[in-house]
């Protein structure tokens, strides 16, 4: 695995990483407005590594996805039942970013090799809803839709074969259980905190581990 503190936009990356840290700080030392304010800015400054990391030409369906989740995390931070679904709304347009942007780095021909893998992960998929799907109330199909699209990202995102993408799926997948097991009512202590670590975990390998990808795919020009 490459450094995982890329070069390319060094500055700008550990301006992401650590306004990350001061946000899952406040949230978990119950400083809400610190943890509002923060929101909002950690999508924005990893696009801005992004595009600084590749000189302005990112990969579109990374930048895209990035921007919904944007959109997505200033909707989950309203209060009420229908800005929670703009939210899933919004995520679930990121995930399908993602997973056209892994299908054009291999993941099909990664998936169809492995076809027990495949089945493995439509077993999580039912499993999982079967479990957490009756405590959900109103947002059970909901959920149930967007669920298809995030097990498919995650599994999209493995088969690229990838460490840091695969692993930024898994995590994606394992943040979204949280919320879904927080909505259906259960207890998960520190909640709040793992949830944005393992989103801000996934989001920083999906990104850093796509834009190094496409990089060492990218011939370079010769100099004159």
């Amino acid at each position: 695995m490459a450094d995982l503190l890329p070069q390319r936009g060094r500055g700008v990356i550990v301006a992401f990483l650590a306004v990350s840290v001061t946000h899952i700080v406040a949230d978990g030392a119950g400083a809400d407005l610190v943890a509002d304010l923060t929101k909002p800015l950690l999508v924005p400054l990893l696009l801005a590594w992004v595009l600084v990391a590749t000189s302005g030409r990112p990969p579109s369906w990374l930048a895209v996805g990035l921007g919904f989740a944007f959109l997505g995390d200033v909707a989950l931070q309203l209060p009420g039942t229908l800005w929670f679904l703009l939210g899933m709304a919004l995520f679930l347009v990121m995930q399908l970013c993602y997973l056209v942007g892994f299908a054009r780095l291999g993941a099909l021909r990664g998936l169809r090799s492995r076809p027990a893998a495949v089945l493995g992960w439509a077993a999580l998929w039912l499993v999982l809803n079967l479990v957490v799907g009756p405590q959900l109330g109103e947002l059970r199909w909901p959920i149930l839709f967007y669920s298809v699209a995030l097990t498919a990202m995650a599994a999209a995102a493995v088969a690229t074969g990838d460490r840091r993408i695969g692993t930024g799926g898994v995590l994606f997948l394992v943040s979204d259980l949280l919320i879904g097991l927080r909505a259906a009512g259960a207890e998960v202590p520190a909640s709040g905190v793992l949830v944005m670590t393992t989103y801000l975990a996934a989001q920083y390998l999906i990104a850093t581990g796509w834009v190094d990808r496409v990089s060492q795919s990218t011939p370079s020009v010769p100099a004159r």
